[in-house]
């Protein structure tokens, strides 16, 4: 057991207890990740903050059904994906924001910016249109293969992870992810040249 799911074990012991700090603990150890994964979950700040606020609530109200046969942090990803697919069920008419779009802030309008010295202007651009025909594609997947591709591309979570977390045999993670790949690829065709898919 690693250290860090030695020190969860604890603190998910003291906040059974009543341990407000305790809790609150867990909270700060997990928050990052947990709005890193809601978010490419969502492609929408709002929306990722709204799903990892709906999961802590549920963490909070379900700690004493928490029988740690499995990590902290694998019940985390398992109610963070049912928190985003419950999400989804509310609203399904929602809009997505387009990344491309400027943010507003007091200071006044924020554009995406990347920088790199290393790259020409033309292999940015080229990288940028890779990097924004994945994410629309990702985003055009159905929820439960984005889940699988987010948790096993972005967050690098193995198939054993994978299928503790969301409660299903490692087979059928396995096909799932394949089946999601499969459909990314048919998305990503009409992008042919970016990717190079022949």
């Amino acid at each position: 057991m690693s250290t860090h799911s030695a020190e969860d074990v604890i603190l998910v012991e003291r906040a059974r207890k009543g341990d407000r700090s305790a809790f609150d603990d867990l909270i700060a150890r997990h928050q990052k990740r947990a709005y890193q994964f809601a978010f490419r979950l969502t492609s929408n700040p709002d929306e990722a903050a709204d799903v990892v606020a709906d999961s802590f609530v549920r963490v909070y109200g379900a700690l004493g059904n928490f029988k740690q046969q499995s990590s902290f942090t694998t019940w985390l990803y398992r109610i963070l994906t049912n928190c985003f697919l419950d999400l989804r069920k509310k609203d399904k008419s929602r809009m997505n924001v387009s990344l491309e779009a400027t943010l507003t802030t007091p200071e006044g309008d924020l554009e995406r910016q990347v920088e790199s010295p290393d790259r020409t202007p033309v292999e940015e651009s080229e990288r940028g249109e890779r990097e924004r025909a994945m994410e629309r594609a990702v985003t055009a997947l159905p929820e439960y293969q984005r889940v699988m591709i987010v948790m096993y591309h972005a967050e690098m979570l193995s198939y054993e992870e994978i299928a503790e977390a969301l409660d299903l045999p490692i087979g059928t993670v396995k096909s799932r992810l394949n089946r999601a790949r499969l459909s990314l690829r048919e998305i990503l065709v009409r992008d042919e040249e970016l990717f190079s898919l022949g």
